[in-house]
Order: C-alpha cells, then sequence, then structure tokens
C-alpha cells in the first residue's frame, strides 16, 4: 500500500505536478519517492532526467528534487567553498602532509604512538601477513538470508529463479531459497570455482566437515547441454533487450517530433 500527494510545482513552469509517494508497508515503510510530470503527462523520476528534458529553458542548478524548491543558498555555499579552494590554490597552499603517527586515546599517564601496520611487504615498518587474509565466516552463515526477498518499485515480490534439478542442499535449512542465496552470494563475494561440498563426510555431519568457501549444496556437474541451453536464454534475453531498447527510442523520436510544431506554434 502506499499514500500518493499530487501538487502544484511553483519552482517550475506553470502546468508541472510534483507527486510524493509514501511508502506503508514492508522494510522501507515511511520513506517516501517523489516524482514530476509535465503538462503533457510525462513522468520524470530524478533531476538529470528533468534537466535533459528542460535543457536552457529553466535553470535547475539550485532546485531541490525533494522538496520542488529552489535553494539558492546551496548554491550560494558551493560558491563560497569553490572560491575559498581555489584562494588558497592561488596563494601556494598545499594540503596536509603530515606523516606523523597518531597518539593512542586511552588512559594513560604517558602518551603512547600506534604502532603502525601495513600489507606491504617491500615496506620498512612492521608488516602484518594475516591483515590482507580473508577474515572466518560464521558456520551455516547463509541461514542470515532466508526469508529475504526482492521486490520491484511498487512493492510485490519478485518471483524466484528455479535451480536445476542436479543442485541439492545440505545442511540444516536445505530449501532451494536457502541455496539459491548461498550460491548467489558466493558467486558475488568469491572468484574461486563453485563445486559444492566435495566431502562425502560434509553430507553426515556438516558441522565438522563443511567447506565454508562453497556453498551449502552437493557437488554437482554441468554439462555441455546445460551451457547451451543457458547460451540460448542469454541470447533471447539480449535479443527482447534490443528490441525494448529499440522500440523505447522509436517512441522518443517520435514524442519529440510531435511537440516541435506546437513549440513552434507557441
Amino acid at each position: 500500500m502506499m499514500e500518493r500527494k499530487r501538487s502544484d510545482c511553483p519552482a517550475l513552469p506553470p502546468g508541472w505536478k510534483r507527486e510524493e509517494v509514501i511508502r506503508k508497508s514492508g522494510l522501507s515503510a515511511g520513506k517516501s519517492d517523489v516524482y514530476y510530470y509535465s503538462p503533457k503527462g510525462k513522468k520524470f523520476r530524478s533531476k538529470p532526467q528533468l534537466s535533459r528534458y528542460l535543457g536552457n529553458a529553466v535553470d535547475l542548478a539550485c532546485f531541490d528534487f525533494r522538496t520542488g524548491k529552489m535553494m539558492p543558498g546551496k548554491l550560494q555555499k558551493n560558491k563560497q567553498k569553490f572560491r575559498h579552494d581555489a584562494l588558497n590554490l592561488a596563494k601556494g597552499g598545499k594540503p596536509d602532509l603530515n606523516t606523523a603517527l597518531p597518539i593512542r586515546q586511552t588512559a594513560s599517564i604517558f602518551k603512547q604512538p600506534v604502532t603502525k601496520v601495513t600489507s606491504h611487504p617491500g615496506n620498512k615498518v612492521k608488516t602484518d601477513p594475516q591483515r590482507g587474509a580473508e577474515q572466518p565466516r560464521q558456520l551455516f552463515w547463509e541461514k542470515r538470508l532466508k526469508g529475504l526477498r526482492s521486490s520491484d518499485i511498487t512493492e510485490e515480490v519478485l518471483r524466484s529463479m528455479e535451480l536445476p534439478k542436479g543442485l541439492q542442499g545440505i545442511g540444516p535449512d536445505s530449501s532451494d531459497d536457502a541455496l539459491l542465496s548461498a550460491i548467489a552470494s558466493a558467486l558475488h563475494m568469491s572468484s574461486a570455482p563453485i563445486t559444492g561440498q566435495t566431502s562425502v563426510a560434509a553430507e553426515k555431519n556438516p558441522a565438522v566437515w563443511l567447506n565454508t568457501s562453497q556453498p551449502l549444496c552437493k557437488t554437482f556437474t554441468v554439462t555441455d547441454e546445460q551451457i547451451r541451453e543457458q547460451e540460448r536464454k542469454v541470447y533471447q534475453a539480449r535479443k527482447s533487450l534490443e528490441e525494448a531498447l529499440t522500440a523505447d527510442g522509436l517512441a522518443r523520436a517520435a514524442e519529440i517530433t510531435r511537440g516541435l510544431p506546437e513549440e513552434r506554434t507557441a
């Protein structure tokens, strides 16, 4: 459920409307989205879209998209900051290049300098080989992804993907949704190949023999037929996207063509 409030926008030319949509449910309840409508009913979701459409007809440099008002103070503040930085550079000002170590803030009688640790082996200061290593993960951390759902701008839950039959989860709560989230997280967070749990003992006692760098699923093999099927799906998706972009471009060109005679008449 969403609450919509539409009103005139005095900062824009006559006929423009500002709409504020307040979300009533979901994790983002209480937040709002702002849209603008031209006199012809065209919807704008961001300030760059508005600027491209209006061009030089309206100066939107100090226009606040959220409130729909002109904010000259914001522009003046940016100009003053720019002048201040330019003046410092003109006077030969230099950035702060002080390399002194910070002082420890714990309660102590004497000031104790902080030991600087870096992961560069060639540096003369103390190195920490474990600093660049991957941090340990909690066992079965994928369970925190349970119940999370993606939704579109209308707060409607998107349909989840269907996993191939060869993928089978192991461990507690081995549902398809949890397995899908675990595989997606592994693909996003790791550059290593995703093979699943190769140890047979992990199926009997995953709490002891689990490989935490792999998702909670049995080992699987990707066949050539599955690769070809995925290639066909990608080709169809790209073709549909190309057709949609072409249709959108033609619609924009037709809209601009229709608007030119009206502007010349006005």
